[in-house]
């Protein structure tokens, strides 16, 4: 395959100070100040596979939305067990013509709704781009695809985003996807694979499966030892997987050449995912000559999305990522 010819964007490392002593609190994004109570959830929601997922076959859950926050300023909430994926959508005043696919992580045992999904949305959807945040399939549950039932819905969901481009005034050359931590991987995945994970099912999956860009915030990247994320390893593979197994579902060891450009976002003292998988997979895209952009910060931990960031240089994050993403004209 033709490597991508154009230039490295730049690798930029940027050492900054993020205090986290606590997991999550209310956070106004724009004025600093905290909220009352959390806005609304928006009541707009794509099903990804309207006539059911595939694989299910037996698969019998039943889904929950637990609510983990104690503080009626915000959500923190996390879905397991689900069976009928969907996009929630977040519609901006002033569409700018980009949007923005959001997975959020969860060590592949859920998916964590608020913190890297519903929250980092409205973010930028304040700019103008349309976000859908997935609420993704869950590789343990005994889907017939296993460990690519989350990427089956990927793939679908950036699919069914480009299809509908002009229901929500986005141009399909413009669609990105941003994912967080095990969330990360799976943005990974939908960025380097080339595979078709499943047969089609309408015409909307004709379209391109293919970002435009990707953003991976403290992305899991390796299965092996000794940085990988032992959770997100064991729901994906299962206990003990096999080299072969570890190997494929390694983003560092994929061929990401004709990849789109990536931003990677990573805390250097993340102990949950460390940031040697950000680093390595740094060096493989180097080597694929895929643009890419990274930013590492001194602290920050794992997971802070963008909670507790205000007057912390890792506050910066979206604002790097909007530059980075226009100097690509994708305007964010």
């Amino acid at each position: 395959m033709k490597l991508l010819r154009r230039h490295l964007l730049g690798l930029v490392l940027a050492a900054g100070g993020l205090a986290f002593g606590r997991p999550a609190a209310a956070e106004a994004f724009s004025a600093g100040e905290r909220q009352a109570a959390p806005p609304p959830d928006p009541d707009e929601t794509i099903r990804l596979w309207p006539r059911g997922a595939p694989g299910g076959e037996g698969v019998r859950l039943t889904p929950i939305v637990p609510e983990r926050s104690t503080d009626p300023a915000f959500h923190d909430r996390y879905a397991q067990y689900t069976e009928d994926p969907m996009l929630t959508v977040f519609r901006p005043a002033r569409p700018n013509g980009s949007a923005l696919l959001l997975i959020p992580g969860g060590g592949y045992r859920w998916a964590v709704l608020d913190k890297e999904g519903y929250d980092v949305a409205r973010v930028f959807a304040a700019t103008g781009t349309t976000c859908f945040v997935l609420r993704y399939r869950l590789p343990a549950d005994g889907w017939a695809a296993g460990p690519d039932a989350p990427l089956q819905d990927a793939q679908r969901a950036m699919r069914l985003i480009r299809s509908r481009a002009d229901v929500y005034g986005v141009d399909p050359a413009r669609i990105g996807v941003l994912g967080a931590s095990a969330g990360g991987h799976l943005a990974g995945l939908l960025s380097a694979r080339r595979d078709e994970t499943y047969p089609a099912i309408d015409a909307e999956d004709a379209v391109s499966l293919r970002p435009d860009l990707t953003v991976l915030m403290y992305p899991v990247a390796t299965m092996a030892d000794p940085h990988a994320h032992q959770g997100s390893r064991t729901h994906l593979l299962g206990q003990a997987p096999a080299a072969d197994q570890i190997r494929a579902y390694s983003l560092e060891a994929m061929d990401w050449r004709d990849a789109a450009p990536v931003f990677l976002l990573h805390a250097m003292n993340d102990l949950a995912v460390p940031v040697e998988n950000s680093l390595q997979l740094l060096s493989t895209l180097k080597a694929a000559a895929v643009p890419t952009e990274a930013h590492l910060f001194q602290e920050g931990g794992h997971g802070f999305g963008v909670r507790l960031i205000q007057g912390r240089p890792a506050q910066v994050w979206p604002a790097l990522v909007r530059a980075w993403a226009g100097r690509l004209n994708v305007p964010l």
